[in-house]
């Protein structure tokens, strides 16, 4: 697991936007595989313009930490789902509601350079992983 420090350092020490897209599009492709059985309607991020799901879980013998599997179908989101998995996997759920997804934007100036539709897109992913963290924490409770 990755802090948001880390990909401020690397984004840092690539020189260009270019290889900054680069760098994001490596990150989509070690994205673990989404199972298919996690390909449903209820997992699949409504807003976004691309074909985007997203599954929470609990990680495995701790109830009170969270995980992700996600897919994407386009180069650039995919690498942000991963940064994203990436920083939100291993947390509770009140740390993944804590999550700024403006601070990330700005640190990794990414509200420069993506289209605001990427923008919109990626606030739904955002907003997803949110809702499914919290109706996880919610049946661990229950």
């Amino acid at each position: 697991m990755s802090t948001l420090d880390d990909y401020v350092d690397a984004f840092e020490l690539l020189g260009d936007w270019e290889q900054r897209y680069e760098y994001l599009a490596e990150l989509g492709e070690k994205l673990p595989e989404l199972p298919d059985e996690a390909r449903t309607e209820d997992n699949r991020v409504k807003g976004c313009m691309s074909q985007v799901w997203v599954k929470a879980y609990h990680k495995p013998g701790q109830d009170s930490r969270i995980d992700f599997h996600a897919d994407c179908d386009t180069t650039t989101i995919k690498g942000v789902l991963a940064l994203l998995v990436d920083l939100m996997s291993g947390s509770t759920n009140e740390e993944i509601q804590a999550v700024d997804l403006d601070e990330i934007f700005e640190r990794l100036s990414l509200d420069e350079h993506l289209s605001p539709n990427r923008h919109v897109g990626i606030y739904s992913i955002v907003r997803l992983m949110k809702e499914q963290a919290a109706a996880l924490d919610r049946a661990s409770a229950a």
